[in-house]
């Protein structure tokens, strides 16, 4: 039986009012099942984002329900849902958001020594993650002498540092070379594996897409019109907005990994 790390029904967001008014989010049911990967794709403006920061309780919905391990945080105090969102789980962004002036070791070590870890414990724990992500070497270096791949490999290891079961992906691999890429979405497949994380991510990619996920969410107007396997989904639309979507791609089919993005 499948269990489900994180629920949403009827999921909204609204900001302004009156005629001012914007429903970025419009009545959103997603769920996202204990060591798989669900994908948010949609064009820019779809309220994709919003949806990703609202289902990692980064944001208070507007109406709908939330729930994070059978635990809802929709209506949760700020300082119990910081800490379960602390604990439970982890983000990892575009742009990386490593502080400069710590070493890989000391931005892995960070949320553990936040969460009111021992140094020792937060210490061997970043040291065993950046192990996990082949980055020991590096341990000592600034994120200015290290590689885009680098430094979001960096950004992963302190996204798992306190174990979550969830971890958020804000477009994880966009800034990153093709080959890198490919890398990177290796490690997080294989560091799934290894440990039962869920991811949730949204990317522009659908090629990226097709690789990582389980489960695929179209949105289109702060609405999911479409979910399914990315192979049923790509292969046979059944939403006009899919098959739009689909067909905007030269040669109207979503790439396959090729030889050049699945060699390290």
């Amino acid at each position: 039986m499948t269990e489900a790390i994180l629920s949403a029904r009827g999921l909204s967001k609204e900001y302004g009012k009156a005629l001012a008014l914007v429903r970025a989010v419009d009545g959103v049911s997603l769920t996202v099942i204990r060591g798989e990967s669900v994908a948010i794709v949609g064009p820019s403006g779809c309220g994709k984002s919003t949806l990703l920061y609202l289902l990692g309780g980064l944001e208070r919905p507007t109406a709908g329900t939330l729930a994070l391990d059978g635990r809802e945080i929709h209506e949760m105090p700020e300082a119990r849902l910081a800490q379960l969102r602390r604990h439970g789980i982890g983000f990892v962004f575009q742009a990386f958001h490593l502080v400069d002036e710590l070493t890989a070791l000391e931005n892995v070590e960070l949320p553990a020594l936040l969460a009111g870890a021992s140094p020792r414990s937060a210490r061997e724990r970043a040291r065993e993650l950046l192990q996990q992500v082949d980055l020991e070497n590096r341990a000592d270096h600034l994120p200015s002498a290290l590689s885009g791949g680098q430094r979001q490999r960096v950004a992963i290891a302190r996204a798992l540092a306190l174990s979550p079961d969830l971890v958020v992906c804000d477009e994880p691999v966009s800034a990153l070379d093709v080959s890198v890429q490919s890398q990177v979405l290796e490690l997080l497949a294989e560091l799934q594996e290894r440990t039962g994380v869920a991811y949730l991510f949204i990317s522009h990619d659908l090629a990226v897409v097709r690789q990582i996920a389980h489960e695929v969410a179209v949105m289109r107007a702060g609405r999911v019109v479409e979910t399914g396997p990315p192979e049923a989904l790509f292969t046979a639309p059944r939403h006009a907005y899919t098959r739009e979507l689909l067909a905007a791609i030269p040669g109207g089919r979503v790439p396959s990994p090729t030889a050049e993005s699945t060699t390290s």
